[in-house]
């Protein structure tokens, strides 16, 4: 890569730009996004501490590209915490220069530092790009099915 790059912790500053990485993330995936109302809760979570989710960017000379957020989470079957990806995202011209392995590294090492011995993450099933890039890391694929249960007031579901 011939231009300078840095990876580095996300800051307040970046909450914009971050914002921007969000919505451009959703369309990727072909979701919604509305960031309305929810800057100061991030912020308290990414920035507060005990922070609750960890936040990377890629600066390509001097420019924000990209964006990588975890979260330390605890496997039940193993009895170990585990960090969990939430989001890796470049900007499509950033894209095939390494940014996302470099992401990627730096992710394991504050794995490692906080007693982790495993790294997970989800990705759409027509992620191709991303499903080649993962495969080409050295991540292993487990067969499952993502679900998401909105949790509306005093019931959770209603049916049997």
């Amino acid at each position: 890569m011939d231009a300078q790059c840095l990876i580095r912790r996300a800051d307040p500053g970046d909450l914009d730009t971050l914002y921007d990485l969000f919505e451009e993330h959703a369309a990727y995936e072909g979701l919604p996004f509305s960031g309305h109302g929810r800057r100061d809760s991030l912020a308290a979570m990414m920035f507060e501490e005990p922070a609750r989710i960890f936040g990377w960017v890629a600066v390509v000379d001097h420019k924000i590209s990209g964006y990588m957020t975890a979260t330390i989470d605890c496997s039940t079957w193993n009895a170990s915490p585990f960090i969990y990806m939430d989001c890796l995202y470049l900007r499509e011209r950033y894209r095939g220069l390494g940014l996302g392995r470099i992401l990627v590294q730096e992710l394991a090492a504050f794995a490692r530092g906080r007693g982790c011995a495993q790294i997970q993450w989800h990705t759409p099933p027509d992620n191709a790009l991303g499903i080649g890039f993962y495969r080409r890391i050295g991540a292993s694929q487990l067969p499952k099915v993502r679900f998401f249960l909105d949790v509306p007031g005093d019931e959770v579901g209603g049916g049997n």
